[in-house]
């Protein structure tokens, strides 16, 4: 067994996650953290957003606080009234 001395160690081992494993989880992180830094910047509370995105104000208040994964028609739904929507973008060469 590892004795790990920060989450960051045991995160970024390969033998515990992944490589893919990390991006889906750095990705939902930030997906989710943009998601709620709009909403606020809107002045809205889950339940305003609710009422705007059609979207159960507990559905969202799991999503926020990453118990769940949205589909990705109800992800639309609330970022609609957020001022956005989803995009693909290419990976940018390193």
């Amino acid at each position: 067994m590892n004795n790990y001395k920060t989450f960051d160690e045991m995160f970024n081992d390969d033998k515990i996650v992944s490589s893919e494993e990390r991006e889906q989880i750095n990705f939902q992180v930030s997906l989710i953290g943009k998601m709620i830094e709009a909403r606020e910047k809107k002045g809205l509370s889950q339940r305003d957003l609710a009422e705007l995105s059609g979207v159960k104000q507990p559905a969202i208040a799991r999503l926020e606080s990453m118990k769940s994964t949205p589909q990705i028609d109800t992800l639309l739904k609330i970022l609609a009234p957020l001022g956005y929507t989803l995009s693909i973008t290419p990976i940018e060469n390193k």
